[in-house]
């Protein structure tokens, strides 16, 4: 009987230990999952240019870096704007999502294609119909109707008429002659600034001083933004960095430097927003871009 009771205390101190072997593992397993992506659609079925939103969503823990898609467009559909990178902390890391409003014109079944963050981090892909209103070919036609032709009023001749539309425009002649205010001098203008000028003053004047590491990338992405809205007219003072990039696509910079320049700028945004923390590298990356960049674009015609 003694032995009896062992082996069945022994099975059932082997069981506990099997199952919390299981449970750790189980929760090491949690505990170390990496990078998670994610892309839906809120709807599958549209009418010819019937918007839709695309959510794109990245989930970080703390121990990687931050990092997102960078996407330009979307075969057979149109971006109606770039939505802006919203960020969130979590009790795990960072969450990083982007609603992306877009359409299509082109009739037919397309996919949505998977989207990459690295080689093994992809999203699903989404397919989408895209078709016209519904048509009910049984129901009848409507005749075109003929032009009705509209009887002119009959014209009145009285004199009158002429006598009260000459006092009409003697009495206003009076009333402007009686409020006509003296012409205002004009004011000398101003001195022209020369905006490469300026924007190379700004970023030497950051790189002596050297501010802390948020003030410091926001001021050179605001030298930047300010640069290309006094030289090329690009309203960039408060857009968005994607809305931005976006808008730089049309100088025709060169694709390294246009790269270059665009992985600098959501630099900024990671520093500014993610909390991201750069390194010393960073700090003259992207320094040395926005220089060179706006050297470039001074060039340009």
């Amino acid at each position: 009987m003694a032995a009896f009771i062992y082996q069945m205390i022994n099975k059932e101190f082997y069981r506990i230990f099997f199952t919390a072997i299981c449970l750790i593992v189980a929760l090491r397993g949690i505990a170390q999952s990496g990078t998670t992506v994610k892309a839906t659609i809120d709807k599958n079925h549209i009418l010819i240019g019937e918007p839709i939103e695309l959510r794109l969503e990245v989930n970080i823990p703390e121990n990687e870096s931050i990092r997102f898609f960078s996407i330009d467009s979307i075969s057979h559909f149109e971006f109606l704007h770039p939505g802006k990178i919203d960020t969130t902390n979590t009790s795990n890391g960072t969450r990083l999502i982007q609603i992306i409003p877009i359409t299509s014109f082109d009739s037919g079944s397309w996919v949505i294609p998977s989207f990459s963050l690295t080689e093994t981090l992809k999203t699903d892909s989404l397919p989408v119909d895209v078709g016209f209103s519904p048509f009910n070919p049984e129901q009848p036609y409507h005749d075109i109707k003929d032009i009705i032709e509209v009887e002119p009023a009959e014209k009145k001749q009285q004199w009158w008429w002429y006598a009260a539309g000459a006092g009409v425009i003697l009495l206003i002649l009076i009333i402007y002659l009686l409020t006509k205010k003296k012409p205002v001098p004009v004011a000398a203008p101003k001195a022209v600034i020369n905006p490469y000028e300026e924007a190379m003053k700004q970023i030497a004047a950051i790189e002596r001083n050297k501010p802390e590491v948020k003030q410091y990338y926001s001021e050179l992405t605001d030298v930047f933004r300010l640069y290309i809205f006094q030289k090329k007219g690009i309203l960039s003072l408060q857009k968005t960095m994607d809305d931005m990039v976006i808008q730089l696509k049309g100088l025709n910079m060169g694709k390294e430097r246009f790269d270059q320049l665009s992985q600098a700028l959501r630099l900024s945004d990671f520093v500014k927003f993610a909390k991201y923390i750069p390194g010393p590298e960073d700090d003259r990356m992207i320094l040395d871009t926005i220089k060179k960049s706006i050297e470039e674009i001074e060039q340009l015609r």
